[in-house]
C-alpha cells in the first residue's frame, strides 16, 4: 500500500493557495495522490465569523450573541468580501460563477438559521447559551467549506480529479459524534485516486468548538490522520521551525530545525508557540505517528520531523522562545511553611477557574505563578485574596532554551552569564530535572533582548 499522508494547511498560506498548488500540491508530479489535505478558512476569515482571535474585534457571532440586530448585516458584508475573494482566484483556474454560487447559497442559509435563532433566544423558552454554542459551531465551518470547495474547483480545472469531503454536516441532521463523521464521510472515498480537500471543521454530537474552540482544525487533521493510519501527519507553515524567531535573532543568526520530538513541542505549546495543539498532538503521538512541520514556501526543504523516540545525540538547544503576556501571580503566606499540601487549595482555585498556569516556584512561604495574563482575572483575584495573606500580581516575561537534550555541565552558567552580559535581570528560574526547558522569567520590557541574548549563548556558537 502507498503512503498515506494527511497535511494540514493553515489559513495564511491557504490566501496564497496559487502558490500552495505549485509548492505542495503539485511539486511532485509523481506523487499527488495518497495525500489528504485538512484545510483552513482563508486568513481573517474564521476572525470575520466569530471574533478577532488577537484583538478580540467582534465579528457575527459576537454581534449575534451581543443581541445585536444588525448580524445580519456582518453576514451580508461577509458574503460580498468572499465573493472578492473568490474574484482573486480567477487567473488560478476559480470558476467564479460556481463559487459564488455556492457560498452564497451557504451565507444565505447560514443566516436563515441565525434569524430563527434570534428569535427563539428572545422567547425566552430555550437556554440562551445552548443556542450561542449552536451559532458559534454553525458560523464557524463556513470559512472551510468555502476555501475547500474553491480548492476542489482550481485542481479540477487544471485537469486533476479532485474531491471535496465536508465534515461540517450541513443539513444533515444524523447524531453522529466527529469520529463517526469522519468514517462515514471516508468510506467511499479512494485517495489514490482522487486530490482530497478536507474541512478543517468537523460537525459532531460533542461540539469540536464547545472543547477546542479555535484549536479545532488541527484536531480534525488529527483525528483523520489515526483513524486513517496514516504514515505522516504534515503542517504545511508560512515558516520553518527554526531556532529562534528570525525577525527578532536576524535571519542569517537562526537555522531550522531538523528534528525533535513530541515532549519539545509540548513545551513549545506551553509558551504559545505551538507546532502543533496539544490536544490534537497527543492522539498522534500515542498512535505512533510523526509529525513533519514544513514550510509551505520552501518545498526543497524536507522541515521538521517530531517524532516520539528523537533524543539529540548532541546536547544542544534546540529552540530559543518565549512569551511576553504573562503574569508573575505571587501568594505569600507565612503558614505555608510546613504544612503538607498547602498548595492544593490554589490548585483547586485553578480548576475551578479553569487556568493553568506556565510556571511555578516555591520557597518556604511563598509560591509564585507565571499565568496567561488573559487568565489573571478579578475573580480569580478576588478568590485568592479571600484565602491567603498576600496576593501580588506583576506583568512579566519568560524566554525559555527548548531541547530534546540540553543536558550537559554548565549549560545553566552559560545561560545565565549570556543574560547578564546583556544586562537582562533574571527574576526567576524554573528547571526540571528531566532537562528539556529552561526557563527565565525577566522584565516584559527586556522580552527581546532576553531572547536575542539566550540564542546567541546557546544557538550561535
Amino acid at each position: 500500500m502507498s503512503m498515506l499522508s494527511v497535511e494540514k494547511i493553515g489559513g495564511t498560506s491557504m490566501t496564497r493557495f496559487p502558490e500552495i498548488i505549485e509548492n505542495i500540491i503539485l511539486w511532485d508530479k509523481q506523487n499527488i495522490f495518497n495525500r489528504i489535505y485538512v484545510v483552513s478558512a482563508y486568513g481573517g476569515i474564521t476572525n470575520d465569523l466569530l471574533e478577532h482571535k488577537k484583538t478580540g474585534q467582534p465579528g457575527v457571532y459576537s454581534e449575534f450573541a451581543a443581541h445585536k440586530e444588525d448580524f445580519s448585516l456582518a453576514m451580508r458584508n461577509l458574503k460580498e468580501k468572499l465573493c472578492a475573494i473568490n474574484a482573486q482566484y480567477k487567473d488560478a483556474g476559480l470558476d467564479i460563477d460556481k463559487a459564488d454560487k455556492f457560498i452564497s447559497q451557504r451565507i444565505d442559509s447560514a443566516l436563515s438559521y441565525l434569524l430563527s435563532m434570534y428569535a427563539v433566544q428572545n422567547s425566552g423558552y430555550v437556554r440562551r447559551q445552548e443556542l450561542l454554542l449552536a451559532a458559534r459551531e454553525l458560523l464557524a465551518c463556513i470559512g472551510e467549506t468555502h476555501s475547500a470547495y474553491n480548492s476542489m474547483l482550481m485542481l479540477q480545472a487544471k485537469g486533476y480529479n479532485s474531491t471535496v469531503i465536508d465534515l461540517s454536516g450541513w443539513d444533515d441532521r444524523r447524531q453522529l459524534t466527529i469520529d463517526e463523521r469522519i468514517a462515514d464521510s471516508f468510506k467511499n472515498v479512494n485517495p489514490s485516486k482522487t486530490i482530497c480537500f478536507v474541512t478543517g471543521y468537523a460537525k459532531g454530537t460533542e461540539g469540536i468548538m464547545r472543547e477546542f474552540d479555535r484549536g479545532y482544525s488541527e484536531v480534525t487533521f488529527s483525528k483523520i490522520a489515526v483513524q486513517l493510519k496514516a504514515n505522516e501527519a504534515i503542517i504545511h507553515k508560512e515558516f520553518h521551525l527554526c531556532s529562534g524567531d528570525p525577525n527578532i535573532m536576524g535571519e542569517q543568526n537562526v537555522r531550522p530545525v531538523c528534528n525533535t520530538n513530541y515532549d519539545v513541542a509540548d513545551q513549545l505549546a506551553d509558551v504559545g508557540m505551538e507546532a502543533i495543539h496539544p490536544k490534537a498532538s497527543k492522539p498522534l503521538e500515542q498512535a505512533g505517528i510523526p509529525i513533519r512541520v514544513k514550510n509551505a514556501f520552501d518545498p526543497k526543504h524536507t522541515g521538521t520531523l517530531i517524532t516520539k523516540e528523537f533524543i539529540s545525540p548532541e546536547s544542544r538547544t534546540e529552540i530559543v522562545t518565549g512569551s511576553d503576556s504573562l503574569i508573575d501571580l505571587v501568594i505569600h503566606d507565612t503558614s505555608m511553611v510546613g504544612e503538607v499540601g498547602f498548595d492544593l487549595s490554589i490548585m483547586q482555585l485553578f480548576k475551578e477557574h479553569k487556568i493553568s498556569y506556565v510556571s511555578k516556584a516555591t520557597n518556604a512561604n511563598t509560591i509564585a505563578m507565571t499565568i496567561n495574563e488573559q487568565d489573571c482575572t478579578e475573580e480569580l483575584l478576588n478568590s485568592l485574596k479571600t484565602k491567603f495573606e498576600s496576593v501580588t500580581t506583576n506583568p512579566v516575561a519568560v524566554v525559555c532554551a527548548i531541547g530534546s537534550n540540553i543536558a550537559k555541565p554548565g549549560i545553566l552558567a552559560q545561560a545565565t552569564s549570556g543574560l547578564a552580559n546583556a544586562n537582562v535581570n533574571i527574576l526567576a528560574v524554573v528547571q526540571t530535572s528531566r532537562q528539556t526547558n529552561m526557563q527565565f522569567i525577566v522584565s516584559r520590557t527586556q522580552f527581546k533582548d532576553a531572547q536575542k541574548a539566550l540564542h546567541r549563548a546557546l544557538c550561535e556558537n
